[in-house]
């Protein structure tokens, strides 16, 4: 899917002539901080009155594109980190304080959420056991092509823009199908990336690809937030084709306003293409049961495609809605003691070790809402888990 903390930055000298506050991350001092994409905090309020605020990109996860991790970044000055810690020592106060009404057990250790390393570890195993990236491939092959088909209008060049594209992976087969859309014509691709190893390794699927001709890499080591905000400061100008954001929209601080900034730079007859989960995915009914119950993590509130609509809709803009199902297979999770079964879990709620820390009672209340239909599937004898994805598709 597409799940970065906001790191501090430092200025340095940019090879982009219009982007010259481009930055980079320190590598000392840094400890690994949670940042999940599927951990998040509803707000009504925010819901009801159209702005969505969510904590991307700021807090640094980057969205996930299929592929993404979260990122380390440094606690020095960093106001957001105290915050977080003295988030988690009231919510460790209040669980062992306060047990269920059903439950004698206390927390026997803390709970805390994912670092770096055990995000990674889970998110794979997520990955192999879902079909989250067959989803998007589906509609990569039977709706992308006649979706880009009139980028460009007949111009020369097609400029394409990614927000939170991770390593590259789904940035790249999109590309080879405007290529093969639009052949001969040259593709200026930019990608805006806070993960300096995500850039990386997207750098080396590039270089190792011989079939992106005409086809050109600019790459900035911001968040989407810190590139609004570059963007508005200098007050540049640009125009794209086609600008995607792939499972990002989860984090960022404010959904409206994030939706605006990228739409309003839509040339003519362009395309903004939002990936995010449907509204009637599982995740929805576990987040907005359990987000409490959980550690807090700086990943922000939960949003689904459901609440992107009424947000396109105050823009007055014409937009269509692709639905895909994914699913995940989650019946280990039901095992005590199961190593694929535990991951499921931690990547579930975005916590270390769930299995084992989490007060009896909660595990038992969460599993049983992982087995109802809203959430999950009975089939041979598995319980397949709901991941369904929407594809929006915006007009310029």
């Amino acid at each position: 899917m597409h799940w970065s903390p906001a790191g501090v930055y430092q200025p340095k000298e940019s090879k982009n002539e219009n982007l010259k506050g481009d930055w980079k991350r320190p590598t000392e001092n840094m400890e690994p901080m949670a940042k999940v994409k599927r951990v998040f905090r509803t707000n009504p309020s925010k819901i009801t009155d159209g702005c969505l605020k969510v904590g991307v990109f700021s807090n640094g996860f980057c969205p996930m594109n299929c592929s993404k991790m979260p990122l380390v970044r440094t606690i020095d000055e960093d106001n957001e980190y105290a915050s977080r810690r003295a988030k988690d020592a009231s919510f460790e106060k209040k669980v062992s304080m306060t047990p269920s009404i059903n439950s004698e057990l206390c927390l026997t250790q803390p709970m805390r959420s994912l670092t770096v390393e055990e995000y990674a570890k889970v998110f794979k195993s997520f990955l192999d056991h879902s079909t989250e990236h067959q989803c998007m491939e589906q509609f990569n092959k039977k709706e992308l092509p006649s979706i880009i088909a009139g980028l460009g209008n007949g111009k020369s060049t097609i400029n394409v823009l990614g927000v939170g594209s991770g390593p590259g992976e789904q940035d790249l087969k999109m590309i080879r199908i405007i290529q093969a859309k639009h052949p001969g014509i040259l593709i200026k691709n930019e990608v805006i990336e806070p993960n300096p190893q995500h850039i990386l390794a997207y750098k080396n699927a590039v270089r190792n690809s011989s079939d992106l001709k005409n086809v050109s890499f600019t790459w900035h080591q911001l968040t989407s937030m810190e590139y609004e905000k570059l963007m508005k400061e200098q007050n540049l100008q640009k125009k794209y084709d086609f600008i995607h954001l792939i499972q990002m929209l989860y984090h960022v601080e404010d959904i409206t306003s994030t939706i605006k900034f990228f739409h309003s730079y839509l040339d003519c007859y362009a395309k903004l293409l939002i990936i995010i989960l449907s509204g009637d995915s599982g995740w929805a009914s576990i987040w907005k049961k359990y987000g409490d119950c959980l550690p807090p993590t700086d990943c922000g509130h939960y949003v689904t495609a459901d609440d992107i609509k009424p947000v396109l809709e105050g823009m007055g803009v014409q937009y269509q809605v692709y639905d895909f199902p994914s699913v995940w297979d989650i019946t280990e999770c039901f095992v005590d003691g199961d190593t694929i079964g535990g991951q499921t879990l931690d990547f579930l709620t975005g916590t270390k070790d769930f299995m084992n820390t989490a007060p009896l009672d909660l595990k038992q209340r969460l599993r049983h809402a992982l087995s109802q239909p809203e959430c999950s599937i009975k089939k041979d004898g598995r319980i397949i888990f709901r991941n369904n994805l929407s594809m929006i598709v915006v007009n310029s």
